[in-house]
Formats: C-alpha cells, sequence, structure tokens
C-alpha cells in the first residue's frame, strides 16, 4: 500500500468474474481500481471507460509489474497458477477465482508461492456469501442441529454446459468439467458449514453422455471459437468419508435430462436436528430450512434471510485481510484441500474405485 494507505488493485478478466470484481473494488473506500487487463479490445475499452479505470492492458504480464498492491484473476484456470505465481513473486497479493488450480500440483506451487512471498492469496467463494448460507452456519455455530454426520450437497443444470467448443469444455483449459466448475463451489459450502472436516476417502463417477453430441448447451453461455471438442465429464457423483466417521455425498452435472432450470443445494443430518437450502435458478427468498422437534412433534422452521453480498462480500473480505496486515494464515490452503478433493475424485473415476484423498 502506498503513503496514503489506498490499496491500488488490478483485475486480469473481462468477463462475468472479473466485472464482479471491478464493481466490489469499486465500491470499497481506500481502494483504487488502477489496472484492467484482458485480450478483448473493445470490453477492455468499454469495461475501463464504465469503472474509471485508467490503464488498460493486453497483456496480464504488463499489469503485473505497474506498481500495484493487489490483483483479482478472474480469467480460464489454465492461466490461474503462472498467474498467481508470477504476481505475488512480485509482491502483490492475490484474489483468485475458484477453483484455485486444475491441479494439486498447480495449487500447491501457488500457496508455496505466497507463504515465500508473505503475501496473501484468497480464493473466491462467493456463495458461501449469500444470506440463507449465513443464517444457517449461525444456527451451526449456536449447536441446533448437533453433531452433523452426512450430508448431501448438489448444483444439477438441464441445459447448462458453459459453452460449447469454449474452454470450459477443453481438458487443457478447464481441468475438468462440471466436477472442477460447479462442484468445487457446493464442496466449498459443504465443508464451510461442517467446520473444515479433513476429506479422507473420495469414490466418484463421472459421465460424459449429452455434451459429446452437442446437447445441453446454456442460454447464457457463449461459445469462444477455440474448436474444442467436449473433451469434459457433464455430470459427476462422488461419496466422500469424513474424519470422524461423518459423510459427504456430491452430485453436479452441467447437462442432464431433469426439470428444467439450475438448481444447487445442500442438506445436512446432525444428532439434534436437520437443515436443507434449496436454490432454483440463483433465487434467494424462502430457500432454507431446519428441521427439529417442537414438544416430540416433528416441526419445520423457515428462517427469514437476506439475500447476502456474494462477490462484493469476498471482495471486501479479501481488502480487510490485505489493510490488516495478519497476512501469514490466507495462504491459499483451503482452496488447496478443495483441490485435493477435486482431483481425487477425478483419480476415483478413473481407476473405478475408492481412493485416499492425500496419497
Amino acid at each position: 500500500m502506498n503513503d496514503q494507505r489506498t490499496l491500488r488493485v488490478g483485475v486480469i478478466g473481462l468477463g462475468f468474474a472479473g466485472q464482479a470484481a471491478m464493481e466490489g473494488f469499486a465500491a470499497l473506500p481506500g481502494v483504487s481500481l488502477e489496472a484492467v487487463a484482458g485480450l478483448e479490445k473493445d470490453r477492455l475499452e468499454e469495461l475501463g471507460e464504465r469503472f474509471g479505470i485508467p490503464r488498460r492492458y493486453e497483456r496480464w504480464q504488463d499489469l503485473i509489474t505497474s506498481g500495484l498492491d493487489a490483483v483479482s484473476i478472474a480469467t480460464p484456470t489454465h492461466l490461474h497458477a503462472p498467474i498467481a505465481v508470477a504476481a505475488l513473486e512480485a509482491g502483490l497479493h492475490v484474489l483468485c477465482e475458484k477453483p484455485l488450480a486444475r491441479s494439486v500440483a498447480e495449487g500447491a506451487a501457488m500457496v508455496a508461492a505466497a507463504e515465500k512471498a508473505g503475501r496473501v492469496l484468497k480464493v473466491v467463494f462467493n456463495h458461501r456469501e449469500r444470506g440463507d448460507v449465513a443464517v444457517l452456519k449461525k444456527q451451526i455455530d449456536a449447536g441446533q442441529l448437533g453433531r452433523i454426520y452426512y450430508a448431501k450437497a448438489h448444483w444439477m443444470r438441464r441445459n447448462g454446459i458453459p459453452g460449447l467448443g469454449g474452454w470450459f469444455t477443453s481438458r487443457e483449459m478447464a481441468g475438468g468439467g462440471p466436477l472442477i466448475d460447479l462442484g468445487v463451489h457446493i464442496l466449498d459450502l459443504a465443508l464451510y458449514l461442517l467446520g473444515e472436516p479433513l476429506v479422507e476417502t473420495a469414490s466418484a463417477s463421472t459421465f460424459a453422455e449429452l455434451g459429446p453430441r452437442g446437447l445441453g448447451g446454456s442460454a447464457y453461455g457463449v461459445a469462444q471459437p477455440l474448436g474444442s471438442e467436449f473433451e469434459v465429464e457433464d455430470l459427476a457423483t462422488a461419496y466422500l468419508r469424513l474424519e470422524g466417521g461423518g459423510a459427504l455425498h456430491l452430485e453436479t452435472s452441467w447437462a442432464t435430462f431433469r426439470a428444467p432450470g439450475d438448481n444447487f443445494g445442500i442438506e445436512l443430518y446432525g444428532t439434534e436436528g436437520g437443515a436443507r437450502i434449496e436454490v432454483q435458478d440463483y433465487r434467494h427468498g424462502d430457500t432454507l430450512r431446519i428441521f427439529t422437534d417442537v414438544g416430540g412433534v416433528p416441526a419445520e422452521v423457515r428462517p427469514a434471510v437476506g439475500k447476502g453480498e456474494g462477490h462484493r462480500a469476498v471482495v471486501r473480505e479479501f481488502v480487510e485481510i490485505v489493510s490488516s496486515g495478519n497476512w501469514a494464515e490466507h495462504n491459499g490452503a483451503a482452496g488447496l484441500r478443495r483441490t485435493k478433493v477435486i482431483e481425487a475424485c477425478y483419480r476415483s473415476a478413473l481407476k473405478h474405485r475408492e481412493v485416499s484423498v492425500n496419497a
């Protein structure tokens, strides 16, 4: 940070996530959004004008050497590790979109770079900043559900492949399909709500039945002219054994024959109560149910929940961490733990058997 205690930040990436980061930084006092980088020249200029960003680069390398304090990475997944490592080595704090990386090796290199540089590496898990998640977390922490021994989390789409023929469907660029794209979100939600238990083993299956046939394309996904074939899964399921005897079931798809829409949620089963969050097409109202007994009679509670702030809350927390100077514990390790689980799931699916997450 400079002498006026203003945090000078830049954003790499011009898509939805990049714009969300720009909006978050622009809304905060004590933050100067000074640079943006991206390959689409027209959008680069448009966003630069919209947010009043003075420096605009086509090359991310030019942005990270332009005298900033922090950078937000909102690029295709294969670029997360090289950009983050270079930025950390240049002394910048890094806010990185999920997933942390395509592989454990890449993620570990990012965490090692953050530790060596003594800088912050934070991963964007914006869905834990929803209002319903915040209310449920308070209930869990207050002991209302008792010991949670089983959880189910899902993110299922009817037609939601994000850009057939683009980087999302390239194994080299994305690292996988809905498991690494959507599954990492619901995995994060589950582990966050459960209090960060270690995942010991994974037993997973992946399928590619619709995408290779050109089916299941998203109405809101725009294909990029990369000429990529459909190289990843379009549905994945995993059973995870947790330390202490608990279990977590994940289910995620970009495309499958089911009810229309985009649906995600989580169910928790505890010794004193249960809970469910069910979100259809990203709505926010009336999504949380808590199940308990009242006088020995089964009861269902429907707490009032707000919308939450999503990306803005993540950006604000990142700025607060950087401003606090307490950086040592924010080295990306939590994001790496998620990457280890996702990689173990892919390894299990390939081997057709249960595998150790930390093998």
